[in-house]
């Protein structure tokens, strides 16, 4: 069986899309390691986070400083509640562990939103399967992959 990185990386270059895949044993699992281990702006850093709307999941890719409003993807999805997934639900939405989560490829179709705030960086680092590992792409790159929606889903 092909490991969470090889199943992300096949299905990456189905996308068209050739990535570096960095690999760190000490773990990237929060955005505070990941932007350590790759020495960034922990803005920098995209949160794949799974959010289960009127039981149905979604995604939303946040920057790694925000913290992801329920109440405005609600709004988004037409969804009388909003809240995160089990680490189960997660899973089974997308094929990944919770804190290896990529932004795209996964075991099933999502509706994805973008926080507006990643596309402010020239780079952004995302998880690559696993919690330890990650990979470098533009900010409009997991956007045009997920084929997800620019919006502003942050707190505050």
């Amino acid at each position: 069986m092909a490991s969470a990185v090889d199943r992300f990386r096949e299905e990456a270059s189905r996308l068209g899309l050739s990535l570096k895949i960095l690999e760190f044993p000490e773990g990237t699992r929060t955005a505070a390691e990941a932007a350590q281990a790759v020495d960034c702006d922990i803005g920098q850093i995209v949160k794949s986070l799974v959010f289960m709307a009127d039981g149905k999941a979604v995604l939303a890719l946040t920057s790694g400083q925000n913290r992801v409003d329920p109440s405005a993807l609600a709004g988004l999805v037409d969804a009388a509640s909003v809240r995160k997934a089990t680490p189960e639900e997660a899973r089974e939405a997308t094929g990944f562990a919770i804190g290896g989560t990529p932004p795209f490829g996964h075991a099933h179709p999502l509706e994805v939103f973008v926080d507006r705030d990643l596309l402010g960086h020239d780079v952004v680092w995302a998880a690559a399967g696993t919690p330890k590992a990650l990979f470098a792409l533009s900010p409009r790159a997991p956007l045009e992959a997920s084929g997800g929606t620019i919006a502003d889903i942050r707190e505050g």
